[in-house]
């Protein structure tokens, strides 16, 4: 038999915060059940599930957006476009990781030139992010 549980209770099974769960309906990632007349929302067990599954695919980088779109696909057959979601989504995170490494190295070649004293001008790190270009 499945309980009902009020979106404090909610919000505390799921650790997330009662304004999370509010925002996730206005986005559409969960249904907001029926208010009884002076009475609480009461949402099913099964929306504890839901919620973790939103936060754990925001933890690997999946936006909201495409948490709506896995949601969609939730249910058998649909692996194909999971995956191609999730293969969307490595390369994704290859190109960050890529620029990343660019940026890293650009300032640790400005970091060198500061520590061996090879400018005699002004700082190489201001000078760069002062150009105009």
């Amino acid at each position: 038999m499945q309980r009902a549980m009020t979106i404090g209770r909610l919000a505390a099974a799921a650790g997330v915060n009662v304004e999370t769960i509010r925002y996730y309906q206005r986005r559409g990632l969960l249904d907001e059940p029926h208010k009884p007349f002076r009475g609480y929302r009461h949402y099913p067990d099964d929306t504890v599930r839901r919620l973790r599954f939103i936060k754990r695919a925001q933890a690997l980088g999946f936006t909201l957006e495409e948490i709506a779109s896995l949601l969609r696909l939730d249910g058998a057959g649909c692996c194909a476009d999971t995956r191609e979601l999730a293969a969307h989504k490595v390369a994704m995170i290859e190109q960050k990781l890529s620029d990343l490494a660019a940026m890293r190295d650009a300032l640790t070649a400005l970091m060198r030139q500061c520590e061996d004293g090879q400018a005699e001008g002004p700082c190489p790190i201001i000078s760069v992010l002062a150009r105009s270009e």
